[in-house]
């Protein structure tokens, strides 16, 4: 279907919920990336949030139901409503990325790829440090998407707590964000972010997008994927035909 414009600006489809505060900051990330004067200069949107997607990681680590379904569903809605892009402020949620492309025609932006291209741009990163769920870093979503990539992107080394930090400390860390106990969890994440500085890590990618919500500063330079994802959608979104064959 023709996408709804308002403007030059096409109608963008927003797979949400996962969690719903990630989403709002996906949401107020993009917002003010976009060079915009007044309203009607922002980047349409159809943001659908409903949390009840079934989990992720469960699905991933122990073979509980698959949201791929519900993922199907809600891409196939939005383009249906006339979203011309789709994006998935949800890392974990990527594991489903072939299937979610493939059950849609438009184009789906990966979250992986535009902080694999701030990684190859900044020159220097060769030692990268994930901070994400535990579903995100076993199944190794953003060195397989990096073996995808430019030739400097296939170098970079990626690097994860150890099981124990994981289990102790970021684990817990992204609970305590959806639990609203961002106290907790700032206290949580920032020791696992200080034990990847202490492995030698030249970067620190927040690969899951709870995590920006109490974290945004390290010894190390940090790369934000909600941030970055959202500054990649207002290029898209400024410039769809230069950036139509994303897959």
């Amino acid at each position: 279907m023709q996408g709804i414009r308002v403007g030059a600006l096409p109608l963008v489809g927003v797979l949400g919920g996962m969690g719903p505060a990630a989403t709002a900051d996906f949401h107020r990330k993009l917002v003010a990336a976009t060079p915009a004067r007044r309203d009607q200069d922002h980047v349409p949107l159809l943001i659908h949030s409903i949390p009840q997607i079934p989990d992720r990681a469960a699905s991933i680590l122990d073979g509980a139901d698959s949201p791929a379904p519900a993922l199907v569903c809600i891409a196939r809605s939005l383009e249906a409503a006339g979203a011309e892009l789709l994006v998935m402020p949800c890392n974990t949620a990527h594991f489903w990325y072939d299937e979610l492309r493939q059950a849609v025609g438009v184009p789906v932006l990966h979250i992986a790829d535009p902080v694999i291209e701030a990684l190859v741009q900044g020159g220097s990163f060769s030692r990268v440090g994930l901070l994400g769920t535990r579903a995100t870093v076993a199944a190794g979503l953003y060195a397989k998407r990096a073996a995808q990539g430019p030739a400097r992107a296939r170098g970079i080394e990626w690097l994860q707590p150890s099981q124990a930090e994981q289990h102790e400390g970021v684990d817990p860390g992204i609970e305590a964000v959806k639990a609203g106990q961002l106290g907790r969890a700032e206290w949580l994440l920032r020791e696992a972010a200080e034990r990847l500085v202490d492995q030698g890590v030249d970067a620190i990618v927040l690969a899951c997008t709870e995590i920006p919500l109490v974290l945004q500063h390290a010894a190390v330079p940090v790369l934000d994927a909600t941030q970055l994802l959202a500054e990649a959608t207002v290029r898209w979104a400024l410039q769809p035909a230069r950036l139509a064959t994303v897959t």
